[in-house]
């Protein structure tokens, strides 16, 4: 039996649109707001396959779907894609920026550090940054005229919990300079949008996605371990906090970084029994 959702985290008659939903915390987010009401616009890189068959899950919940593919390290495609999401249901009421580039598996495990890292630039942080400046202004405008504070347009971007204390090695020192601008960008674009658009920055630890299931043993007792809650997250946990960020429940929360990790667990306490 579904549990019905609290008339103050509702998202009924939203327009929203999820960059990288083709898979992962992304098609968990589609999912989780169109189970609470909204309409989606479900977003790929090249993916179309795979993102048809996450529109034909949502669409099983009785809302308005569609799927738009784009490459976001392109400005030019980048810029389309805003215009063409924003016209797809007349508007958008929330954008979530997800999509982030995957140097982890893949072809991609094997490329140079630069490599990397030139990669994740260009779509983690330059593709959130085109998209939230665009997307932004857009809200901005067509909220200025309303004074109903419960239901401003909202821009959620994803960062990590680790950026802001660091971890050792390539992917910490990766990861961390990608995300931690991501994090900075989200406060500043919170301030520069204020009153009108709400917004607020996931910042996701452990999460077992296609990695997760890949990774060594060591990785496993890692991110168990460094969570006080002592598992690993899944991808709904992050879309049920990102559902809460974007309805009106969470009407006065702007320019945060919300940690979505089960209490990181410091120092030498992570790495005892």
């Amino acid at each position: 039996m579904t549990t019905p959702v609290p008339s103050s985290m509702t998202l009924a008659g939203c327009r929203a649109v999820v960059t990288g939903s083709s898979s992962g915390i992304g098609r968990a987010i589609a999912w989780e707001f169109a189970a609470s009401g909204a309409d989606v616009v479900i977003h790929a890189g090249r993916r179309r396959e795979r993102a048809e068959q996450v529109a034909e899950e949502v669409r099983t919940l009785g809302r308005e779907v569609r799927v738009l593919l784009c490459d976001l390290a392109d400005p030019d495609a980048a810029e389309k894609f805003a215009a063409d999401a924003w016209s797809t249901f007349g508007g958008v009421d929330i954008w979530v920026n997800n999509a982030g580039a995957d140097v982890l598996t893949g072809e991609a495990a094997r490329w140079s550090f630069d490599d990397k890292l030139q990669r994740l630039w260009q779509v983690d942080v330059l593709g959130t940054m085109r998209l939230s400046r665009t997307i932004g202004e857009r809200m901005k405008r067509a909220a200025a005229p309303s004074n109903d504070e419960r239901q401003l347009p909202v821009i959620l971007n994803v960062g990590w919990d680790q950026a802001t204390q660091g971890m050792a090695g390539d992917s910490g020192e990766m990861f961390g300079t990608i995300k931690g601008a991501v994090m900075a960008f989200t406060k500043s674009l919170a301030q520069t949008l204020a009153p009108h658009v709400r917004v607020n920055c996931l910042a996701p630890g452990w999460i077992r996605t296609a990695w997760g299931d890949e990774a060594s043993t060591y990785w496993r007792t890692r991110a168990e371990r460094e969570s006080l809650l002592g598992r690993w997250g899944t991808p709904e946990d992050v879309a049920r906090a990102a559902c809460f960020l974007a309805s009106p429940a969470a009407s006065f929360i702007s320019g945060q970084i919300v940690p979505i990790n089960g209490g990181f667990r410091y120092g030498d306490a992570a790495k005892s029994d």
